[in-house]
């Protein structure tokens, strides 16, 4: 028995859509594969940024004990050894040479003068040891203060509690000053009112049981007050600057 003959197989028309199949399949798109989810312990600009801030807040509180454990060093330090600034006077003053003298090219000043000043340790457990000293001296004060003269002075040592005194002598010649500088300063010498000022320059450092702290600049100044008062025997306090020049 022979077998039915086969059916052309039909071909679908341009345009045809199945409708048991969805409008994706039908297009030809694809939608893009997703990408797979990892956990947050695979990122690593998380890592990076997480382990950043756990470096910033380590810095952080090791400053922060460096600061209390300065504080506390510095408290128990002015406890125990009490530190106190030394002191500094003017113990004497002498213009042992002063003449002015007019020429018809101009006012000349000559000036020699002796400084003895005094200074006082008053602390009982801390040494200051002094670099080289540059001390300088003038006379008259505002638009005519005049400098007589710079010496300079090597370094010392103030041991606990001690008082040692400085003996300066400076000198000028021939320093051409205003001519009315020169008439006002020769007017004041010779009636004692002629105001001195002298200004000490160094470095100072201090030994604390034998251990010794690096020097600072201190700059001391003398000044305010006349050779009348010096002369009564007036010891005027001197004023300290630290860091300043």
């Amino acid at each position: 028995m022979s077998e039915p003959p086969l059916k052309p197989v039909l071909q679908k028309p341009p345009g045809y859509r199945d409708p048991n199949l969805p409008a994706a399949a039908q297009s030809g798109f694809r939608p893009p594969p997703r990408k797979p989810v990892l956990p947050p312990s695979f990122n690593p600009r998380r890592r990076n940024r997480s382990f950043c801030r756990v470096c910033c807040c380590w810095l952080c509180i090791f400053v922060l004990v460096l600061v209390l454990l300065a504080v506390i060093g510095g408290l128990v330090f002015y406890i125990w050894f009490d530190p106190k600034f030394p002191v500094f006077h003017i113990r004497s003053f002498r213009i042992t040479r002063f003449n002015v003298t007019e020429r018809p090219d101009g006012t000349y000043l000559d000036a020699t003068t002796t400084t003895r000043l005094e200074m006082k340790n008053p602390n009982v457990k801390i040494t200051y040891y002094y670099g080289k000293t540059e001390v300088g001296v003038s006379v008259g004060e505002g638009g005519d203060e005049t400098p007589v003269g710079t010496t300079a002075v090597p370094g010392f040592t103030m041991w606990k509690q001690s008082t040692m005194s400085l003996k300066v002598e400076t000198k000028v010649s021939n320093t051409l000053v205003d001519d009315w500088v020169g008439k006002r300063l020769r007017s004041r010498y010779r009636n004692k009112i002629l105001a001195v000022k002298v200004e000490a320059r160094t470095k100072v450092g201090v030994s604390v049981t034998g251990l010794k702290v690096g020097k600072v600049a201190v700059t001391v100044k003398c000044d305010g007050i006349t050779m009348k008062e010096l002369d009564g025997g007036d010891m005027p306090k001197c004023v300290i600057d630290m860091l300043k020049w």
